[in-house]
């Protein structure tokens, strides 16, 4: 994970009588319209980003400098969406560097270092059945998840559109009735630290796995 000067914050929407702006871990999902695969492709098991990869990037960075009461964990975008896991922090007293995916007298944050192949990826069908859960449309709270990715994706779609113009791409532009991403996206709060750890492992052994994905194209 890129080194970043601030926090990365975040927080999600959709589980009944829950507070998506409170303190917790969350499991995030952006799919592109249609999944088109206009990211990136994959290379060797690793991501090589597209032009429009390389503005999600910047733009996702971004979002999270903005925002202090967000934390950036883990991400990954791949070729036609992008995974994260997401901290909604509240505490005045933390760190002002998110090098460390850890936050002070965290919980349900492992402080062990994370191995990649390890056995913990075995329980991928959790994931994969997380990310099949159909969500509804967002109620969308002050410093929420959901304010978050809208205005993320309203990003997106200005920085692409402008990208279109200077290139001068004969493709459609984007905007309310073309969106980059799909309207909805997926989130999952993550309850306890072995959660957390496939999660993560997931996310990191992505690339190497996107032939066996369920967004592979």
């Amino acid at each position: 994970m890129d080194k970043y000067k601030n926090k990365y914050r975040i927080a999600s929407h959709r589980k009944p009588n829950w507070n998506y702006s409170g303190d917790a871990l969350y499991f995030l999902t952006i799919n592109t319209q249609n999944r088109e695969c206009n990211l990136g492709k994959i290379e060797n098991d690793k991501m090589n980003l597209s032009d429009f990869g390389k503005i999600v990037k910047t733009e996702w960075h971004k979002s999270f400098e903005i925002r202090n009461e967000l934390i950036l964990h883990e991400f990954i975008i791949m070729p036609n969406h992008l995974h994260a896991i997401v901290e909604i922090s509240t505490e005045p007293n933390s760190p002002t560097e998110s090098n460390s995916p850890t936050k002070p007298n965290s919980s349900i944050v492992p402080t062990e270092p994370i191995v990649p192949n390890s056995s913990i990826v075995s329980d991928l069908h959790i994931i994969t059945e997380l990310l099949s859960i159909k969500r509804n449309p967002p109620i969308r709270l002050p410093k929420s998840i959901s304010s978050f990715v809208a205005g993320f994706k309203s990003a997106v779609n200005t920085k692409i559109d402008d990208y279109i113009d200077e290139q001068n791409l004969q493709i459609p532009k984007y905007n309310r009735n073309n969106h980059f991403f799909q309207p909805n996206y997926h989130d999952h709060i993550i309850r306890n630290h072995r959660e957390y750890l496939n999660i993560k492992n997931y996310i990191i052994n992505n690339p190497k796995k996107w032939g066996q994905d369920k967004f592979y194209k």
